[in-house]
């Protein structure tokens, strides 16, 4: 899994797992040439975090690897769970460093609790495979967990013989957190009766995790002529079964980077896709996302902050600004017979302003005014930008729509200078 020369972040977090995973790293270290350094996550969950943190760093010191403690903010995302909100800042952390891998100390034990929480969840197979050996999910590197095949008490016994010292998390011993109930409780009981039951549910997740993948290569077939720039054709859609329409909408919204909703929320989304008249507004808000439809596609986006309707931006010449209502930047780039007049446009203050209704342009000489509602319909604007996208003024002269037309009587002639404006992807 790890050649030679590698780069390796181990992810420290001081608890036996973590501290076994980097001293079995460091052992190895130089009869493969890897860089080895560490990462601690301080959550400030804990009153003894901070102990943690020197512990990892001392610990650190003493074998000369790099470390960095990266503070985290949970109370933004307590909502989610204080587990949940903690995985998720600890891998918003690793997703930050340069490097080959990140080596997580997760273990036989872990991916079993794993499996048991997703199916208590009511997960799919895609939940219930659990946490894989090697996974790359775009990422500047990959993640592996070298330790998946042990077992608890197999690192616990590594831990004794070699005299290693580690913290214990007293949040560990909570039976009110699901894992910690599943540890204490069931998974004893577990074992009176089936001793080997760690192997065969960890095998149970790797079937999960094939059938995951042929699900995804079905998903990725079906896709070939329904996914485009970011958009799903609902003729497609329509065209599948009910079941593999819905995988194929799951497997859209991963492309995306979105989360996954829940059951009945999918559900919900996929029956206002594929019943909504075609001119119908379509929004399904999910997880701090929204999906919505426009002409006869699908689209996942991330749902905007709210926004001042009064926002009006000065141009002093700057290169860039920042418009808060679409949460984009505006690049002013200078040209030579294209874009808007730079003449015209010194003649009075220059401003970006949002819609108000009523405004229109004349988009090419010879052409008839038209009204913005008829240009955002010509070049297919969706419904949810047209009232955030900025529009340029010169004094009280509408000029241009940001990515959309400049009015005919502002646009360079041949030779003159010129100025572009455009919204950053």
């Amino acid at each position: 899994m790890l050649p030679a020369g590698s780069s390796i972040l181990v992810g420290l977090s001081g608890g036996m797992d973590s501290v076994v995973l980097l001293d079995l790293l460091y052992g190895q270290a130089s009869r493969f040439s890897w860089n080895i350094k560490a990462l601690h996550v301080h959550h400030g969950i804990s009153p003894n975090a901070d102990h943690w943190a020197h512990f990892c760093t001392d610990l650190c010191a003493r074998l000369n690897i790099p470390i960095a403690v990266r503070n985290v903010d949970i109370a933004p995302l307590h909502a989610h769970g204080v587990e949940a909100a903690a995985r998720k800042l600890r891998y918003a952390a690793f997703s930050e460093e340069s490097c080959d891998y990140v080596a997580l100390a997760h273990h036989q034990d872990d991916q079993v609790e794993t499996l048991f929480l997703q199916l208590l969840r009511g997960a799919g197979v895609r939940g219930a495979s659990a946490m894989p050996m090697v996974s790359d999910d775009g990422a500047r590197h990959k993640v592996i967990r070298p330790l998946l095949h042990c077992t608890r008490d197999q690192i616990l016994e590594y831990a004794n013989e070699r005299s290693l010292e580690w913290i214990e998390d007293e949040s560990n011993a909570d039976v009110n957190y699901p894992r910690n109930f599943l540890r204490h409780r069931l998974l004893p009981l577990l074992a009176q009766k089936f001793p080997g039951y760690r192997e065969t549910l960890s095998r149970s997740a790797g079937h999960f995790a094939e059938a995951s993948s042929l699900l995804d290569d079905l998903a990725g077939m079906d896709g070939i002529q329904a996914i485009s720039n970011g958009a799903l054709s609902i003729e497609v859609l329509q065209g599948l079964s009910h079941a593999r329409a819905k995988n194929l909408l799951r497997y859209f919204l991963h492309s995306e980077k979105a989360p996954m909703p829940q059951v009945a929320q999918i559900d919900e989304m996929l029956r206002q896709i594929l019943m909504a008249k075609n001119d119908a507004d379509v929004a399904v808000e999910f997880g701090g996302w929204q999906v919505r439809r426009f002409r006869g596609h699908v689209y996942a986006l991330h749902m905007l902050e709210k926004f001042d309707p009064n926002l009006e931006l000065p141009w002093c010449g700057e290169s860039q600004l920042s418009w808060l209502a679409t949460g984009r930047i505006i690049n002013f780039s200078q040209s030579m017979g294209s874009g808007m007049s730079l003449t015209k446009l010194q003649r009075s203050p220059v401003t970006l302003r949002l819609r108000k209704g009523g405004e229109a342009l004349r988009p090419a000489p010879g052409s008839a005014t038209r009204s913005l509602k008829n240009l955002f319909q010509e070049h297919g604007i969706p419904p949810w930008q047209r009232e955030r996208l900025p529009l340029l003024y010169c004094g009280e002269d509408l000029v241009s729509v940001i990515g959309v037309a400049i009015a005919a009587e502002y646009q360079c002639t041949e030779g003159e200078a010129g100025i572009i404006v455009e919204m950053a992807s």
